[in-house]
């Protein structure tokens, strides 16, 4: 070969050598396309237009904080430096205790939301599909999303879950059902025979979550039911979260309970460490303290009835709630009186509140229930803004 062929030869090489180099600084790692697509979870609004601070009634927060108990534990020092229990054992074994379970068949995690996230992931990928019913906490698509699995959602009976329709959009790719019970952001509630006859439904390989992260403001006498059939069935999870009822939202713990297969592989995709030392003590002092979840229930039920029978009353001016069993209202606006009026309205008054048109809701209010005077307050607001006296 010539020099100058060779030259040539050499400065191909070179070209395509800079050509290569160049479409790499320009290409960056690229994500799958089911992850591309997701829109990550967005919290209840603190802050008004303007940016104000707001008193939220937007993100089901216990307006009682929490029990003195927990608050004394996390005022307790401890060494930053040392893991966590990577096991939760006391806290699994205190769970237990409460509420008549086997510590072995539980799991704790970084929230309930961790705990969901697992269980999907375990049973679920591409092509196959994850079921909930129409109006279900927002979370549930993005679970499906995150292995590239379909969130599938069945028809509600007047925003509530029907079981009927439930087994009705059940599929040979249904992997997993999503039951949040009760529900958010309506606050409908399934009795156990419901959630039994939909359990009793479902094929044997699909499996069933109740989600139950308002579970405590439900009577007392139908609290165990999905504990007893978690404990009696292969394909049932039941979560619960130190989120809302025991006011320790922001130390992030929450557990789940199922059959031995379905514990193993939760704790083979949870996080090493995942729940604090803070949380763990927070939730074990909590629990100790059931006093304070029993009056954060009473306070709950009597200021949901008081609110409702307020919204009753301004009925003529198109306002109605759903049938809650949670710790909020789902206030309906199909009068004169719009939810963007409302939310408006409220927000002049110091409130934030959930308006819902990303989940289908437009017309529709999520209203927490507050302290005592705050519901007062907020009801004097939609009395005024309803041209009624407040």
């Amino acid at each position: 070969m010539s020099i100058i062929a060779t030259g040539l030869a050499v400065f191909a090489l070179y070209s395509q050598a800079q050509t290569g180099y160049r479409a790499r600084l320009m290409s960056k790692p690229q994500a799958k396309p089911w992850i591309s697509a997701i829109h990550a979870y967005v919290p209840g609004k603190s802050k008004s237009a303007s940016g104000k601070p707001l008193t939220k009634l937007s993100a089901n927060e216990n307006p009682l904080g929490a029990s003195p108990a927990a608050l004394a534990a996390l005022s307790q020092g401890h060494n930053p430096a040392d893991y966590p229990d990577p096991d939760a054992r006391t806290l699994r074994e205190a769970i237990a205790a409460v509420h008549g379970l086997d510590a072995d068949r539980i799991v704790c995690g970084t929230g309930s939301g961790e705990l969901l996230h697992c269980a999907v992931q375990a049973l679920a990928s591409v092509g196959d599909e994850v079921l909930a019913s129409r109006y279900s906490f927002s979370l549930y698509p993005l679970l499906a999303q995150k292995v590239g699995a379909t969130a599938v959602f069945a028809d509600d009976d007047g925003c509530a879950a029907s079981v009927d329709k439930l087994l009705a959009a059940v599929t040979p790719a249904t992997r997993v059902v999503l039951l949040d019970n009760p529900n958010n952001p309506v606050g409908s509630y399934l009795p156990p025979d419901e959630v039994e006859r939909l359990h009793a439904g479902l094929p044997g390989n699909v499996l069933l979550i109740v989600d139950e992260a308002y579970g405590e403001y439900v009577d007392p006498a139908h609290q165990h039911a999905a504990f007893d059939l978690a404990a009696a069935c292969e394909n049932v999870l039941v979560s619960r979260t130190f989120s809302k009822a025991y006011g320790l939202a922001s130390e992030r713990v929450g557990w789940v309970t199922g059959a031995p297969h379905l514990i193993d592989l939760v704790n083979r995709l949870r996080g090493a460490f995942n729940v604090s030392v803070s949380g763990q003590k927070a939730a074990l002092a909590a629990l100790g303290d059931q006093a304070f979840v029993a009056a954060s229930r009473e306070h709950n039920t009597a200021e949901r009835a008081r609110l409702a029978d307020a919204i009753a009353a301004l009925g003529n001016h198109g306002l109605s709630t759903s049938p809650s069993e949670a710790n909020f209202l789902l206030v309906h606006f199909a009068g004169e009186v719009t939810a963007t009026q409302a939310v408006e309205a409220l927000s002049e008054a110091g409130y934030a509140v959930r308006h819902l048109p990303s989940q289908g809701l437009p017309n529709a209010l999520r209203i927490t229930i507050g302290k005592t005077d705050d519901m007062t307050r907020v009801i004097a607001t939609l009395r005024t803004l309803c041209g009624e006296a407040a």
